[in-house]
This record gives C-alpha cells, sequence and structure tokens, in this order.
C-alpha cells in the first residue's frame, strides 16, 4: 500500500509518497481502506514538529479518515469487513491502509459521502464539544464565531443555530463573510476592514458577546476579549494566526468572565463515553439536515502539497480533504 510519509521534520514539500507494507490487526484492531482523509490544522503542526503528539518516524500524517472495514481483530464485536466507517486517527490517515481501534470509528450514515465523513469527526467534533461542554451555551445567547469561514468555523455556525443561539460571523474577506452566511450566521464582521471590537459593541448595543469561539489566536484574541459580555466565555481552540496571544489578566477580572480551554482530542479519550454521545447527536443533526459538512477543496493523493498549501494559505472556505482510494 501507499502512505504519504513524514521522514524529517519541515513542511509539505519534505513528505513523500512511498510503498509501506500492509498493517497487521489484532484484539480491537480495525483495519480500515481509506477513502478519503480530512486535512486539519493540527496536520501542519505535526510534520513541523511542533504538535504536542509527535510520533516515531516515519510517520504518516492525518488525524481523520473514512473507508471501509477491510479486517477486524478478534476481540472487535461491532464492526464487520465492508462496513463504510469514519475515524479519528491522531495520525496515519494519509495511507491507503491503516489500523484503527475500534472505539476510534463510528459507522457512516448512507447519505452520507466519504469525503463528507472524512470532514465531519474534528471540526464538529471540536465546535460541539467547546459550545456544548465547555461553553454550556444557552438558546438565546449571542455567539461570536472567528475564522469563520474555515471547516472548525463553519461547523460551529452551523451548531451555535441549531443550538438556539445569534451568531456573529468574522472573517477577513467578504467571499469568506458570504460563505458564513449561508452557513447561517445572522450578522457579518469583517475584521480586516473595520475595529472587532467596535463592531461586535455596535451590533450588540453594547452588551457584548455571550461566548466567543476562538481558533485564530494573535491581536483578534484580546480584541474579541474587549468585545465579551458579562459572564462571557472565549473558547480557545487553536492558534491558526501562528501568534499565541498573552491575554491581560484584568480583563477577566473586570467582564467577569471565563478564559476556556478546549482540548478535544483529550476529551475524547478522557470522557470516551461522553463523546460517544456526542458523536450520535451530532449524526442526528445530520440526519435532520442542520448541520451538513462544507467541502471547500477535494485533492488527489499526489497532490498533498498543493492541499496543504491550501490550508496554510487560509484560502479554503471549508474543509480540505484528500482522496486516498476509489
Amino acid at each position: 500500500m501507499r502512505a504519504i510519509l513524514c521522514k524529517e521534520y519541515g513542511p509539505a514539500n519534505k513528505l513523500v509518497i512511498e510503498d509501506m507494507p500492509s498493517p497487521e490487526v489484532r484484539g480491537r484492531d480495525v483495519k480500515v481502506r481509506v477513502r478519503a482523509a480530512g486535512l486539519n490544522f493540527p496536520d501542519t503542526l505535526i510534520i513541523e514538529g511542533k504538535y504536542q503528539i509527535k510520533p516515531a518516524m516515519p510517520f504518516s500524517p492525518g488525524g481523520e479518515m473514512s473507508g471501509e472495514v477491510i479486517a477486524v481483530g478478534d476481540d472487535v464485536r461491532n464492526f464487520n469487513p465492508g462496513d463504510r466507517v469514519a475515524g479519528l486517527t491522531g495520525y496515519g490517515a494519509f495511507a491507503e491502509e491503516m489500523v484503527v481501534p475500534e472505539h476510534n470509528i463510528l459507522p457512516i450514515p448512507e447519505s452520507m459521502s466519504d469525503e463528507k465523513a472524512a470532514a465531519f469527526s474534528m471540526v464538529y467534533g471540536t465546535s460541539y464539544y467547546a459550545l456544548k461542554q465547555r461553553a454550556n451555551i444557552l438558546p438565546g445567547e449571542t455567539l461570536l464565531v472567528l475564522g469563520a469561514s474555515g471547516g472548525v468555523g463553519l461547523a460551529t455556525i452551523e451548531l451555535g443555530k441549531a443550538m438556539g443561539a445569534k451568531v456573529i460571523a468574522a472573517a477577513s474577506t467578504a467571499e469568506k463573510l458570504a460563505v458564513a452566511r449561508e452557513a447561517g450566521a445572522d450578522e457579518l464582521i469583517n475584521y480586516s476592514e473595520e475595529s472587532l471590537k467596535e463592531a461586535v459593541k455596535k451590533l450588540t448595543n453594547s452588551k457584548g458577546v455571550d461566548v466567543i469561539h476562538d481558533p485564530v489566536g494573535g491581536e483578534f484574541t484580546e480584541q474579541a476579549l474587549r468585545a465579551m459580555a458579562w459572564n462571557g466565555r472565549h473558547l480557545i481552540i487553536g492558534f491558526a494566526s501562528g501568534d499565541i496571544p498573552k491575554i491581560p489578566a484584568n480583563l477577566m477580572l473586570l467582564k467577569s468572565c471565563s478564559v476556556v480551554g478546549v482540548f478535544w482530542g483529550s476529551f475524547t479519550q478522557r470522557e470516551p463515553e461522553t463523546s460517544a454521545k456526542n458523536v450520535m447527536e451530532l449524526l442526528q443533526m445530520f440526519a435532520e439536515g442542520k448541520i451538513d459538512p462544507r467541502i471547500s477543496q477535494v485533492f488527489e493523493f499526489e497532490d498533498y502539497e498543493k492541499a496543504f498549501g491550501a490550508l496554510t494559505g487560509r484560502t479554503a472556505t471549508g474543509k480540505i480533504v484528500l482522496k486516498i482510494g476509489s
């Protein structure tokens, strides 16, 4: 089987495609023929040695995938060869075959394509955990989504609306904001043309926002925090801008607000039953048409470098997906 491999830390042009032995399956492992794999911000970090997980080299990046079960270990009870599944992998999904623990995969509804299945788990799982468990968002509250046109941003807009919030989407171009509007955003802010803080105050009659979903970091974190409502919750998802902000602690005191970390990957391991319940609720929302993964671009296996470029260049409006197999 072929795999995209990281054999030395660096940007995507350091990756290579090589033939590898088919992985063995045992115990509660499930072997999957990968059809599609989602590309996410952690993938750009893991190949440069900047992520909290540092696999032994050589390794294949790719934290989520969809495909078909081709073999199961002796202790697997819930899956059989031929089943369509999606799964979280941490790394390893940019390969034609991979082995995944049974508890890390879920069945794909017939109505969900391989590409959408590969774009589903991470962004919706992260956003739902953030809004439900970390922010405890309530119907009628106001949600500000930074980086609103990215995969996780669009998922958050959809989920925010499904959970009864008023959603303000913030992005850097009119084109990106148009996509956010299509996803259901009530109000739009172009933070390349106006002050984020002042725009939020204007849209909320100076009350501020109750919840901030922040995968961007950098200068926008403090700007957004200064537009927070009393008892608000600022969700720290990641730092797509590349800069980790230093937040003035006095802002939390003055607004009696919280800055809340969101580490969804660790949550799935520490609280697997709660995470599984979240997944079932998300699949129900998909069946009801309340959420629907938006695919920005699908790249062929050999075009992985272009796929990474689309993500790091911040041109994507939705998820980037690699087509692994047919």
